[in-house]
């Protein structure tokens, strides 16, 4: 996992920002867990990004974001999985939620910022520019 990295990173939205810097360092502290704190620290990282995922919705329907559908909609299937491990490690399983947070989260957060949500804050900053009450 990487931790937050300003260049590569930053979308020059603060609520964004500073949502995917909390991001990136639970999941690496979830990546670093031992045994007996992964399950509570992944139940942690679960509801933050519900919270994550919410809040970008919220930014999506104030500027009236086109591409809402899809971004959404990957949201709904992360999240998707994030429980479904969530629920394997409730179980004592542990093995396949622990490579996910190590390897298949961090690739799909980079894509995801890199696509989705710089697209989503190049839209929020040109709706401020133009000042069309897209406020946070």
């Amino acid at each position: 996992m990487t931790l937050w990295n300003a260049p590569r990173h930053a979308l020059g939205v603060a609520e964004m920002d500073d949502m995917h810097r909390e991001f990136l360092a639970l999941a690496e502290a979830v990546a670093a867990a031992d045994d007996t704190s992964f399950p509570p620290l992944f139940k942690q990282l679960v509801e933050h990004t519900r919270l994550h995922f919410a809040q970008e919705g919220r930014l999506m329907r104030l500027c009236d974001f086109r591409a809402i559908g899809e971004h959404e909609g990957e949201h709904a299937r992360v999240l998707g999985e994030l429980l479904q491990f969530n629920r394997a490690i409730g179980r004592g399983r542990t093995a396949l939620a622990r490579a996910y947070v190590k390897q298949g989260l961090p690739a799909w957060f980079d894509l995801h910022l890199s696509t989705m949500d710089a697209a989503l804050a190049a839209h929020y900053r040109r709706k401020v520019d133009a000042d069309t009450r897209c406020a946070v």
